[in-house]
């Protein structure tokens, strides 16, 4: 589906299925530098259990045209940019990484829009390293290539993917390989400079689900138990032997987990 938020032509993806305005939605948004293909199992699944699908590709991202947005708290207002044209009342809000950040700011700042919130992949702050952040400035491969290692745990790097024909590593990498120009950089930017997370996590009013990597390295378990002492209704899940890639190292837990939690 292409829609127009904000004067630019929005891609998002709905499960091959139309939105039905009287069945219940659900929003995935992507982390930096990925777009709406990181969802495809779970988005397929509801969109064929009577829910809406909005899987987003964020400005700058996928196939979205506009330049990529700066700082976390204008993708948040972006995304109640998304269900405003769509008349949307309420959805549910799913994010990973960076869209974790997002997703978490839109329900601090706009708590009458959210019914459920996940956060997947998640910290505060979510802080990054300066060598991939000037990596990222320069445009330089070795930025993809910090992501893709930091991102998957040694398993995820050695193939046995849930998914038949799968092979984590190199997909990860033509997927961020795939982003325009300044795009990676703006992400990572964003999420670094995102210094109020936690005091936005206290504003939280729907039910939230985490949904935690134990080797994750990128966004590891220890820094997101703070955000997890802040909201009020939180509930906490740790995957084993999994990295910061979890849709694509756990991709049937990741969805048991969504099924349970958004019903």
């Amino acid at each position: 589906m292409i829609i127009e938020v904000n004067k630019q032509q929005t891609y998002i993806y709905t499960g091959a299925k139309e939105f039905v305005p009287n069945q219940p939605t659900i929003v995935f948004v992507h982390g930096n530098g990925l777009d709406h293909t990181v969802w495809h199992l779970q988005s397929r699944y509801f969109a064929h259990h009577e829910r809406n699908v909005l899987a987003v590709d964020l400005p700058g991202h996928g196939r979205s045209h506009g330049e990529p947005l700066k700082c976390i708290s204008d993708m948040a207002d972006w995304i109640v940019d998304v269900l405003d044209v769509l008349h949307i009342t309420q959805a549910n809000l799913v994010g990973h990484s960076m869209g974790s950040l997002v997703t978490l700011e839109a329900a601090a700042r706009h708590p009458n829009r959210v019914y459920r919130l996940v956060l997947i992949g998640t910290a505060v702050p979510m802080s990054v390293t300066e060598p991939l952040l000037n990596a990222a400035k320069e445009n330089r491969f070795d930025a993809f290539d910090m992501i893709n290692l930091w991102g998957h745990s040694s398993w995820g790097q050695m193939g046995g993917n849930q998914a038949p024909g799968m092979w984590m590593s190199t997909m990860s990498i033509r997927l961020l390989a795939r982003s325009k120009p300044g795009v990676l950089y703006a992400g990572l930017n964003a999420c670094h400079q995102y210094q109020h997370g936690l005091e936005s996590g206290a504003k939280i009013q729907c039910p939230t689900l985490m949904i935690l990597g134990q080797l994750d390295i990128m966004t590891p378990v220890r820094r997101a138990r703070e955000l997890e002492k802040v909201i009020p209704n939180v509930q906490t899940k740790v995957l084993p032997a999994c990295g910061h890639m979890l849709m694509a190292e756990k991709p049937n837990q990741v969805l048991d987990l969504l099924v349970e939690f958004l019903g």
